[in-house]
């Protein structure tokens, strides 16, 4: 048994580790301090925040894999895996209803002779649940359970941040802010969701199962991966172009401005579903041209979502270009800027130490506010066949899988609405942080 990591685990887990290390250390900065007090005293931020949070506890678990040696064969699963399993592993015939015992469709079978039709029962129902009043008992159950650990844990919470202010106050604090409550109900929202699903999804198909038997809350929570690396690595492609030409473009001027706007106009000028879509099918045939650098499924389909990033990156920098060089021409005729070069300083220190940091705020409200457009971004293209591959579990593959059982009879809307539901929860989340963050980092909106 051997940790694996794919090129894309390697890139999430380092760029959240660096992102951490850089946010550490600009806590140092008094300024940096107040515009985080300011995200910090806004409830729905801060719920929006431990919602995050969450997202990436599940992306980083997700990120993980285990290697182990089972019969001869090699079994790379994350650490994800081995939390939600079996339902993994387990498939029925094919579709079944959120909590259902039965298939969604029936099956003929001759009994005593007669043919008739039958909804068999599900493999994965333990079986002790025969009837829908056993389902009912147990779903009651975890319910209470998941509501009494939830309500204790959030209890412990408390009680822990309560002791820390007591140590750093020497006074205990029990008054409760608005902030604080609404961090506290979130966490115990939150807690309650988990334990529920996680121990609900022991005995049955929380969101039912797919066309091929497949578990939709198994795929639902595996697709967060997806959608935090096609966020998270897009802005890591794009924040060094757009930085650099952006702010080279404002303060240097003339033919190196020039040059810089003709590259982003001519690019802006590409459609870029038709960009996407040429890159992405070079790179299959690339891949098919040369199995011997991709030995398994996993490795090209991760290529190709790194490749999907790539692109992104390099078709979604022109904008926060735009935005840095036009700051940059305001900021370079500015007395310190004038005054620095009047010193002597090089080009190189001002950028660094005048500019840089004055358009800072720019590019942290924009990629924040771009997130959540990437997010959905990946769900398009896999809808239209030209995003990750088909062997990656991500929400536009299965909204792409899904939207064919929205025109039977009966309807099939579980797959459609998971997809939908998590999709929703992360841009919610990621656009009321990025509200709080512009109010926090933007000087013109901050409200201190």
């Amino acid at each position: 048994m051997k940790f694996e990591l794919l090129l894309t685990d390697k890139c999430f887990l380092i760029l959240l580790i660096i992102g951490l290390i850089m946010t550490l250390a600009s806590l140092r900065k008094r300024h940096i301090r107040m515009s985080f007090s300011i995200i910090l005293h806004r409830p729905l931020a801060v719920s929006a925040g431990i919602v995050l949070l969450l997202f990436l506890t599940i992306g980083v678990l997700d990120s993980i894999h285990i290697n182990s040696v089972q019969d001869g064969t090699d079994n790379a699963a994350s650490l994800l895996d081995k939390i939600l399993d079996p339902i993994g592993s387990t498939s029925e015939k094919t579709y079944s209803a959120p909590l259902a015992l039965t298939l969604f469709v029936t099956e003929t079978e001759l009994v005593n002779g007669v043919a008739k039709q039958i909804y068999h029962r599900l493999n994965y129902i333990p079986q002790s649940v025969q009837t829908k009043a056993d389902r009912d008992e147990v779903i009651k159950a975890v319910i209470i359970r998941a509501l009494k650990y939830s309500l204790l844990l959030t209890l412990c919470c408390w009680l822990f941040v309560t002791l820390i202010k007591s140590a750093t106050r020497s006074k205990i604090i029990f008054k409760l802010s608005l902030t604080g409550v609404s961090a506290l109900i979130t966490l115990a929202i939150l807690i309650f969701v988990v334990l529920f699903s996680y121990w609900i999804s022991r005995s049955f198909h929380l969101f039912g199962t797919g066309q091929i038997g497949q578990d939709i809350f198994y795929f639902s929570i595996k697709s967060i991966r997806t959608g935090l690396i096609i966020g998270l690595l897009t802005t890591l492609f794009m924040m060094p172009l757009a930085l650099f030409l952006g702010i080279a473009a404002g303060y240097f001027g003339g033919i190196i401005d020039d040059i810089i706007q003709y590259i982003y106009t001519t690019l802006s000028s590409i459609p870029g579903v038709l960009l996407i879509t040429a890159s992405v099918l070079s790179l299959q045939t690339y891949i098919a041209s040369h199995p011997e650098q991709f030995t398994t499924l996993a490795q090209s389909a991760d290529a190709r979502l790194l490749a999907l990033c790539l692109i992104l990156g390099v078709t979604s920098w022109t904008s926060l270009c735009r935005l840095l060089r036009a700051e940059t021409l305001k900021l370079r005729e500015v007395d310190f800027v004038i005054a620095a070069r009047a010193q002597g300083s090089n080009w190189f220190t001002i950028i660094r130490k005048h500019l840089l940091p004055n358009v800072m705020h720019i590019v942290v409200i924009t990629l924040v506010l771009d997130f959540s457009f990437l997010v959905m971004a990946e769900a398009v293209l896999s809808y239209v066949g030209v995003g990750v591959s088909p062997m990656t579990i991500s929400w536009g593959n299965m909204i792409n899988g899904a939207r064919l059982e929205l025109a039977r009879d009966p309807l099939v809307w579980w797959p459609m609405f998971a997809a939908f539901l998590l999709m929703f929860l992360l841009v919610l989340a990621i656009n009321l942080f990025a509200d709080a963050v512009r109010d926090a980092f933007d000087p013109h909106q901050s409200h201190l």
